[in-house]
């Protein structure tokens, strides 16, 4: 047979191609499990048909409210049904959804309505103040709507009416406007700003699609999950589980505020047993005081992303009952696509031992078409021997589409066929990979370079440090050297700076050494990500003084 017969009679049709999203989900689960409960918030219940009714009610309003295919709709709200409703309404009216960072201040949050042209704007009344000083600077203000959470501090009006309002204008037999083609943006996401330098990254209907299978086969979700919302669901759309806890008709179970007590009284009360949380909220949850602890009731699983996280702290949360699965997400994959695939004979060894090989970040997942750490310039892959360092770089179908409005950003990001993530790694022999540091992070003293992650291991491990972070600060002689930044836990032992020095000079080579220790509340973002670039201005870095200057 010639293989041009392979080109006859075998087009596209509406029967055999359909451009892949997740919306589809939400049919699918409230076709079959309607009165399963979708969405518990508190006292409130919502099962998977209602959810459903309000979500196209949504999709309607914001149609008749003359929103078109691809104008932008954001969102402000912390982790609560409406967030959860837009992730399905906005896009089935056609618009990009734009959840932006609640814990952004004003100045932040004018740039992205600004830069990403919004038309209509869905605001909790907590934050009504905090955006109402957004908009003051803004020559085209959009149309503000109010939403009025029943777990909400008072809160002042700003639109001109309120969310259910709204929605009771919709038509709930709204068709919906989907996607043409599945290249097409589905979100609009900034980066968190840990570098001070926010872009906004579009994700497409079909790597968000192939994102959310992949979280329900990597991290093997069960049928209908109860997944407490810790991971903010503004953070690359949860990592995409707003959809994949949908696709598997799970229940979504909302939290305002992430605290350990909040946790486990949601794992008690409301039958959790999936989480998200960056390794800063497992911290947090590993200092819980002994008399606040609740025993776990069931098995509770728990993936942990972000800044790579401490051992001692996989090795607290796990001695707790919580079973924890590390893995590597960034906004611009629109997930965690790598994972610390557990090996065969790993659970026979020390406890000491297995919090050091679940701190990898691991192997891409079968979703993933490849990963490499390699040299940035030419991408020729380091050796396999834990210790040569290159930059992590992905290629697959769930990387973004791009940066809004910044093709030289765009550009540069996906130079040589591969997109950069600007994270520092080595590749160990089995070919698991192990995140180093940022490569902006790295300290280069005397021309030796140092790991910051190398030193936040070793002050997690003196007891009382709740958190930590090692920057660069200026050195006459060494050109830069470590300075830490220390959170201690409440009820934690006075240490000194010296004692904090001494206890690394034990434990690492001298130069690696911190030669000045900050007692101080980390900022962070609301991910749980530290923001290094603050404290490397605290600490006088030269990044800081040319960042400062420019």
């Amino acid at each position: 047979m010639s293989a041009t017969a392979y080109a006859q009679g075998l087009a596209k049709t509406a029967a055999n191609h359909v451009p892949l999203t997740p919306l589809n989900f939400l049919d699918r689960t409230a076709d079959v499990y309607p009165q399963r409960t979708a969405i518990v918030h508190g006292s409130f219940r919502q099962t998977w048909a209602e959810t459903r009714e309000r979500c196209y009610r949504l999709a309607s309003a914001l149609a008749r409210a003359g929103i078109q295919a691809g104008d932008t709709v954001s969102i402000i709200a912390p982790n609560t049904p409406a967030m959860l409703e837009a992730h399905f309404g906005v896009p089935l009216s056609g618009a990009v959804l734009n959840a932006i960072n609640c814990r952004l201040d004003a100045d932040g949050i004018a740039f992205i309505l600004r830069h990403g042209e919004c038309k209509l704007l869905l605001v909790d009344r907590e934050f009504a103040s905090l955006v109402r000083r957004a908009l003051q600077g803004l020559p085209h203000p959009p149309r503000v709507i109010d939403i009025n959470d029943l777990e909400a501090p008072t809160g002042t009006a700003l639109g001109d009416t309120d969310y259910e309002s709204f929605l009771a204008g919709g038509d709930p037999a709204f068709p919906g406007r989907w996607p043409a083609d599945e290249w097409s943006p589905i979100a609009l996401n900034y980066t968190s700003g840990t570098t001070g330098d926010p872009k906004g990254v579009v994700p497409s209907h079909r790597g968000t699609y192939l994102m959310s299978l992949l979280q329900m086969t990597d991290w093997a979700l069960p049928r209908a999950p109860v997944y407490l919302w810790t991971l903010p669901m503004f953070h690359a759309n949860g990592w995409c589980f707003t959809w994949a806890v949908t696709a598997a008709a799970g229940t979504h179970v909302c939290l305002r505020k992430v605290t350990a007590a909040n946790v486990f009284a949601a794992i008690e009360e409301h039958g959790v047993d999936h989480f998200c949380a960056a390794p800063i909220v497992l911290a947090g949850i590993a200092g819980t005081p002994g008399d606040q602890r609740r025993p776990l009731p069931r098995r509770v699983r728990v993936l942990t992303a972000g800044s790579p996280p401490p051992a001692a702290v996989l090795e607290a949360v796990g001695a707790m009952g919580f079973e924890v699965d590390h893995v590597f997400g960034i906004t611009e994959i629109s997930g965690t696509a790598i994972s610390c695939a557990w090996q065969d004979g790993w659970d026979e060894l020390p406890a000491s031992q297995q919090s050091r090989l679940k701190a990898r970040q691991g192997v891409r997942a079968a979703a993933l078409e490849a990963v490499r750490v390699a040299d940035p310039d030419t991408l020729v892959p380091v050796p396999r021997d834990g210790a040569s360092s290159g930059e992590l770089l992905i290629r697959g179908n769930t990387v973004m589409m791009g940066y809004l409005k910044n093709p030289g950003a765009t550009a540069k990001a996906f130079s040589g066929g591969w997109f950069h993530t600007g994270d520092v790694a080595v590749m160990h022999a089995d070919g698991h990979l192990q995140i180093t540091d940022r490569s902006k992070d790295v300290i280069i003293s005397g021309g030796e370079n140092i790991s910051s992650v190398e030193v936040e291991e070793v002050l997690y491990q003196l007891t009382g440090v709740l958190h930590a972070a090692v920057v660069a600060q200026p050195d006459g002689k060494w050109g830069e050297v470590p300075c830490a930044f220390v959170e201690l836990k409440a009820a934690a032992p006075a240490i000194t700076e010296a004692d904090v020095m001494a206890f690394c000079r034990e434990r690492l080579a001298h130069f690696k050494c911190p030669r000045r220790v900050i007692f101080t509340d980390l900022p962070k973002t609301a991910t749980g990500k530290i923001q290094k670039f603050r404290l490397r201005a605290l600490a006088g870095s030269r990044e800081a003084i040319t960042q400062l200057a420019q």
